[in-house]
């Protein structure tokens, strides 16, 4: 088995591969990339059992056969080769020699049909999404997921597909974020919730992707392929909790407000805040926003007045300022709104603009309960 390969196109796809990789691992095997080489074309995986991700890459070979390669001893060795082309010749003596334009190098190899076998999926339901939607929608939903082990659906994103539009969930039960498009649809209804690991390696791709992601899934598994990338993963299994039921329908109160200036006044108040319950103070009148915080254990307090457009009663509320922190973040448009109902009922925040046709942004944070 002998294939030619440029170092640098190598490199680059195995260091997606390489963020599958636990950094331990119960199984040997697992530490490797499995190199199946079919003539012309080597498929590259990587697996922790939970995720496995290959990348077809297009090679000079005339040769078929499979082999596991130890992933952290190649990712270095590749790290160090200026651009070249690279020949593998797997030996009989278990080991696999790389020849580049300076020296030769030697790894020990396992044999490929050790290396666990990807799960086929048997007529899945099959959607289409734009690269661009995808990672959207994973960068503005992930950072609300919950790490609690106890509550596993709540550690995830709940995908929410039907003819009307496509619908992404996350929630830790202190923050939650509703991310829908209608301008891209599926066949029929469908929901799973995806861990968070293999969507974080999604993001990561998808950015510089302009193509169509392929999403097919079935009760228990779902696989994401596109350019010449393959994503499994097993699902989280369990029923997400009714999140509708938990976003406010009736909320009079209407602040809209400059984003990024909103956002640096929380950041300045929130240093002065409890560093334990991170609480801030927003008290609104008319079209004045005072914005408070104070950590009585330390005689530390702070406050600051922003003008906004206010339309509602009089109000005191309280909030976890990192959670407003995050979402404010992860918001990109110019001006928000915040619509309040009572100070213990959770606010919902949403962008005012710079949104696309048929998208739209709902954040909802729950209240802290204020010391008067």
């Amino acid at each position: 088995m002998k294939f030619i390969v440029s170092s640098s196109y190598l490199l680059k796809q195995l260091q997606v591969l390489g963020s599958v990789i636990n950094s331990s691992n119960t199984l040997p095997i697992l530490d490797n990339f499995l190199f199946e080489l079919d003539n012309t074309q080597l498929t590259v995986s990587a697996s922790d059992l939970e995720t496995t991700m290959s990348a077809s890459l297009a090679i000079d070979s005339t040769s078929v056969g499979s082999v596991a390669v130890p992933a952290k001893l190649l990712l270095e060795i590749l790290k160090t080769f200026p651009e070249q082309p690279l020949t593998f010749t797997v030996e009989e003596n278990s080991t696999i020699e790389i020849s580049s334009n300076s020296g030769k190098y030697a790894l020990a190899y396992a044999a490929g049909d050790e290396f666990p076998k990807a799960v086929h999926l048997d007529e899945p339901s099959v959607t289409l999404v734009p690269a661009d939607v995808l990672a959207t929608a994973i960068s503005k939903t992930i950072f609300a997921a919950g790490n609690d082990d106890l509550r596993p659906v709540m550690s995830g994103v709940f995908f929410q597909f039907s003819p009307e539009g496509l619908i992404f969930v996350a929630t830790d039960a202190h923050k939650l974020v509703k991310y829908a498009r209608t301008d891209v649809t599926a066949s029929e209804v469908a929901d799973f919730i995806m861990p968070k690991k293999p969507l974080t390696i999604l993001k990561n791709i998808l950015s510089t992707s302009d193509a169509e992601v392929k999403i097919e899934y079935n009760n228990s598994n779902a696989t994401f392929s596109f350019d010449n990338y393959n994503l499994m993963c097993r699902l989280i299994d369990g029923k997400y909790p009714n999140y509708e039921a938990v976003i406010p329908k009736e909320n009079p109160n209407k602040l809209v407000i400059d984003r990024s200036l909103f956002l640096s006044s929380v950041r300045r108040v929130a240093i002065f805040s409890n560093k334990t319950t991170h609480q801030i103070r927003l008290k609104i009148a008319g079209a004045e926003l005072n914005v408070s915080a104070e950590d009585i254990d330390y005689s530390n307090k702070a406050e600051e007045r922003l003008t906004c457009d206010y339309q509602g009663d009089d109000m005191q509320i309280g909030y976890n300022s990192r959670f407003l922190t995050e979402m404010l973040t992860n918001l990109q448009s110019d001006m928000i709104m915040l619509e309040m109902s009572l100070p213990n009922r959770a606010g919902i925040l949403t962008p005012v603009d710079g949104l696309e046709e048929g998208e739209t942004v709902t954040m909802l944070v729950m209240p802290v309960m204020l010391n008067s």
